[in-house]
């Protein structure tokens, strides 16, 4: 039936006119029609015949298809989406309608969408502002090293490339000890106490790296490479943060920190050997952990760098938090919206996992506007071994798109579209779900209703309008 419909393509005919710069004269002479029949095409008041279609693609030299083609699908998929957003949850919206503003109203439609995307970006700012209170420019540096970090997917092509090529001739030269060896640096292990509580320290005068000998294997390993990524790769990871302009020195510090870490696990965990070993163990971490002789929290951040361009994985959002709910790292390659401050959702199992130390625990997760992600967690442990020694308890979890679940071990075969999901919201202040009995404040926008008569089990209940 799809092909008998009349096709109105008065938006993309009046695009095109302004496109070539003519008046509807002009184009009435071309088409050699009356100008008040463009303007009836124009207002989607008259179909365009098969006729006029061949008539403007030969008079303008256009591909039929570049003429025809429709927008109203792509607009009406994404008014779709924005429509499901809580604050509408009380507007009739038949899907008919919805259809009928993208396809006759384009313009409306990119209005629409644009302005949801500021209402949501305003919306999230005016939260975390709220939450943050008086201190709220504290930490700016960390949000603003975090911002970057996000901007580019946590991926840095030249940075990864070369600590792949440097993995190669460490490889070569029998491991990361033996090659910086070559260099005249020799590596100790050595007690905390000597290197003044220290966990890595370069004596530059006598050409030693000195770990503390309290280390496992893997933070052994890391804290060598990282080294190795602060001498042999320190004009890379400089190049990289030149590229942009930051208020702050500190922003500057925390980058090279952290690009110094990136490229430290490029180098244990090189990209092309593990993102080939992520797909054969279909994401297994702790299979992961024991090919690279890496962490599992090591492994877990890998993850979130494997966006390289044509050889992309699965995308991941990556978040570190301690048992009072502070957030730690924050990585997302996911595009999972997570609210900078106010506390994360309750429900999600990151904040629970310290009940269940060790242990892996995959979630289905689902956002008030239908988004669904899958999660895992697990506590990680930090710090010096031996006794008395100081020992952090940390939870991480990493999410994806659900759509991509089904690539990872973790997932066990379940269908992402009738998987049994946790409904969770990105922070209290902007989520909607007015049957959270989880809630700790109510969200913007919402009346609360008083409880002289009656008393839900929710902590507030709220006004229809």
């Amino acid at each position: 039936m799809a092909e008998n419909r009349p096709l109105y393509l008065g938006p993309r005919l009046r695009r095109l006119r302004r496109e070539l710069g003519l008046t509807q004269l002009a184009m009435a002479d071309d088409l050699e029609i009356s100008p008040s029949y463009v303007a009836l095409l124009e207002r989607n008041q008259r179909p365009v015949t098969a006729d006029m279609l061949l008539r403007l693609a030969k008079t303008y030299r256009l591909d039929i298809a570049d003429i025809a083609g429709d927008d109203g699908e792509d607009y009406a998929r994404r008014l779709t989406d924005v429509l499901r957003d809580p604050i509408f949850a009380d507007i009739d919206l038949p899907k008919l309608e919805v259809a009928d503003v993208a396809t006759s109203f384009p313009g409306v439609s990119e209005a629409l969408l644009r302005l949801h995307q500021a209402y949501t970006r305003e919306a999230q700012a005016l939260a975390e502002q709220r939450a943050a209170g008086p201190m709220a420019d504290e930490n700016e540096p960390v949000r603003e090293a975090q911002r970057f970090l996000a901007a580019n997917r946590n991926y840095f092509h030249a940075l990864d490339t070369r600590a792949e090529e440097l993995a190669g001739e460490i490889e070569k030269a029998g491991g990361a000890t033996e090659w910086l060896a070559a260099k005249a640096v020799r590596v100790r292990f050595l007690p905390p106490d000597v290197l003044m509580d220290s966990l890595r320290r370069f004596d530059r005068h006598n050409q030693q790296l000195l770990i503390a000998d309290t280390l496992d294997h893997a933070s052994r390993a890391f804290q060598i490479a990282t080294h190795i990524a602060h001498t042999a790769l320190r004009s890379e990871i400089k190049q990289t943060i030149r590229a942009d302009s930051f208020s702050s020195r500190t922003t500057a510090t925390l980058l090279l920190r952290a690009l110094a870490g990136y490229a430290a696990a490029a180098i244990v965990m090189p990209y092309g050997r593990f993102a080939r070993a992520a797909d054969q163990r279909r994401y297994d971490i702790d299979a992961l952990c024991a090919l690279f002789g890496a962490s599992f929290e090591q492994v877990a951040h890998r993850l979130t760098t494997l966006q390289r361009p044509g050889e992309e994985r699965v995308g991941f959002f990556f978040i570190r938090v301690d048992e009072a709910g502070n957030v730690s790292k924050r990585l997302d390659g996911a595009g999972f919206p997570f609210a900078a401050h106010g506390g994360g959702c309750p429900l999600w199992s990151v904040h629970q996992v310290f009940r269940r130390p060790g242990e892996i625990v995959p979630q289905w997760l689902e956002l008030p506007g239908g988004e669904r992600f899958f999660s895992i967690a697990r506590t990680v442990t930090g710090g010096a071994a031996g006794y008395g020694g100081a020992r952090v308890v940390r939870a991480v979890a990493l999410a994806c798109a659900a759509e991509q679940a089904g690539r990872l071990v973790y997932a066990g075969g379940v269908d992402p579209a009738s998987a049994p999901t946790t409904p969770i919201g990105v922070t209290c202040r902007l989520c909607q779900r007015a049957e959270c009995t989880a809630r700790s404040v109510p969200p913007i926008g919402r009346d609360v209703l008083a409880d002289d008569y009656r008393r839900a089990a929710q902590p507030y209940t709220f006004a229809e309008s």
